[in-house]
């Protein structure tokens, strides 16, 4: 089922655009997707697979600019989440887990951060850590072009021409792309016509203040990423381990960009599994 859900002051969204295998109740066991760039916020059959097996209904939140929900030039990562969060304060969810793919990755971080105490854990894959100036940021990536416009700021990330460079994606993720995950290449397909924008707020967003601190994010968080990937580079992961409370590296050895999706059904199971301080608890620095 779809939603438009009302209209909040506190939303990132006039109108958040909530997608949800049923209706949401404080008692629904939740799996909340943060799509990667570009998405319809859609909700796609292996994540939704994933989702059932572990009892869970699944959950996500188009972000502004995208599927229909209104823009917001000039958010931060932080801003780019709150109307998940929103979703999760309306509908009173707790214990939800959270799994963000690529550019989804820093906005399921920042959902952690701003509701410590409804998320169970955090699985990010292809995520790519916080911009602090260096050009080392950039290395490894094959065509870094945009994400380097958008350094320069919103008008500059716009006129970047969106050029795809076939040689981002290995061997393993073409393959990945005509099976299992074959929807996420239609997802991104279909977002074009839907999007407002998303696209390039995103990449200003991954590349200026993200809106809070990786320190604030308590829950337990799995860092997925394929040693192979030529979109958000392996390194990637080990920056943001270094600044995270609690993370868990899961290196997997040859794949790329989107064949290291193949493994979230088994980060995600783990997740679900953990037992630690109660949801909520503040973690000592």
């Amino acid at each position: 089922m779809t939603s438009t859900e009302g209209t909040d002051p506190d939303a990132a969204s006039a109108a958040p655009i909530v997608h949800a295998s049923a209706e949401l109740t404080p008692d629904s066991r939740v799996l909340l997707w943060q799509a990667g760039t570009p998405h319809t916020g859609r909700l796609l059959d292996p994540v939704l697979a994933i989702a059932r097996a572990l009892g869970r209904e699944l959950v996500c939140v188009a972000r502004p600019g995208y599927g229909g929900a209104p823009r917001r030039p000039g958010r931060s990562v932080a801003e780019g989440a709150l109307d998940a969060a929103i979703a999760l304060r309306r509908h009173d969810l707790r214990d939800v887990l959270v799994a963000g793919y690529s550019g989804g990755g820093p906005h399921a971080l920042a959902l952690a951060a701003a509701e410590p105490a409804r998320i169970r854990a955090v699985v990010v894959a292809g995520c790519p850590a916080p911009y602090a100036g260096a050009d080392e940021w950039f290395a490894g990536m094959v065509d870094p072009g945009a994400l380097r416009a958008a350094v320069g700021g919103i008008d500059a990330r716009g006129a970047h021409p969106e050029v795809w460079e076939p040689r981002s994606f290995t061997a393993r993720d073409y393959t990945a792309l005509e099976g299992e995950w074959r929807v996420l290449g239609q997802d991104a397909g279909d977002a074009d016509a839907l999007m407002d924008g998303g696209a390039v707020d995103d990449d200003v967003a991954f590349v200026t203040d993200w809106g809070f601190p990786l320190s604030a994010v308590a829950a337990p968080v799995t860092l997925a990423h394929g040693s192979a990937d030529r979109i958000i580079p392996v390194a990637h992961a080990a920056m943001l381990a270094e600044r995270l409370r609690d993370a868990r590296l899961a290196i997997h050895d040859g794949d790329g960009h989107v064949s290291v999706l193949e493994h979230l059904r088994e980060h995600l199971a783990a997740a679900d599994r953990w037992e630690g301080p109660a949801l909520g608890a503040t973690l000592s620095p």
